[in-house]
């Protein structure tokens, strides 16, 4: 049995199971299959690999992108620099951590920019933010962080420090928080939207709602906007290739 799962907490959001279920039926691959595996604690994670030894790879996704780090055997080059894991391949014996949220994410984000989008702000600073942060310095995109108690003495600000000077000078928003996700869809990042114009692109990783809050008063403002479906996609096919070498 060729088994593969996805690791979180909680994993009620997840689409894998149905996406990868769906490709191993269009694929004919008879004995594929993906489960999810939520873990309360990342120190579960042995655990789960000594009972589970059918398992070929695995995906990651919050809250464990940067936690399940110390439990691997190698980390790729890019994994490395952006400190976040997204995909586990298991091969000899070993595992080695990848990071395909950077493709996912600049082949998803890169479409829409406009002459207009110089300079962006990052909402959040965890494991995708930092897949993020790598896109928009290979893109010579300049960008400040934000978090909800900002840390000046790593020159993250705050949202409280978001006024119409900052919403005009940095006319990219990408949401790189659980903020908007399942159970909590109806939720926004505290930003003034009433300083959002048509010059704005508004991305939020966020896949489910396809509008979210975040996206809505995008397009009160008519700004460009995108969630992270396409981004989703992207990365899953990535992990895929580099779980099975299929495709590459």
């Amino acid at each position: 049995m060729n088994l593969f799962g996805l690791i979180g907490y909680p994993l009620g959001h997840s689409f894998s199971k149905t996406y990868f279920t769906n490709k191993f039926e269009t694929e004919g691959l008879e004995d594929y299959f993906f489960d999810l595996f939520p873990l309360e604690n990342i120190n579960e994670f042995p655990g789960l690999i000594q009972s589970q030894k059918s398992l070929k790879g695995l995906a990651v996704t919050i809250p464990y992108k940067q936690t399940v780090i110390p439990f691997l055997d190698v980390l790729s080059a890019e994994a490395t620099e952006i400190a976040a894991v997204n995909c586990i391949q298991f091969s000899n014996g070993k595992l080695k951590g990848f990071n395909t949220d950077v493709l996912g994410f600049e082949k998803s984000f890169t479409p829409l920019l406009q002459s207009c989008h110089l300079k962006a702000l990052i909402l959040g600073t965890g494991g995708a933010s930092k897949a993020v942060q790598f896109v928009l310095n290979k893109l010579g995109i300049l960008f400040q962080l934000v978090s909800r108690t900002g840390d000046k003495s790593s020159g993250i600000i705050a949202y409280t420090d978001l006024d119409e000077t900052i919403l005009k000078e940095f006319t990219i928003i990408i949401n790189c928080s659980p903020v908007g996700m399942f159970p909590d869809e109806d939720a926004k990042p505290a930003i003034p939207y009433q300083y959002i114009s048509s010059q704005h692109y508004l991305y939020d990783l966020v896949y489910k709602p396809s509008e979210t809050p975040f996206l809505k008063e995008g397009i009160r403002k008519g700004a460009t906007i995108k969630n992270g479906y396409e981004m989703l996609i992207l990365q899953a096919e990535a992990n895929w290739k580099i779980w099975t070498g299929i495709g590459t």
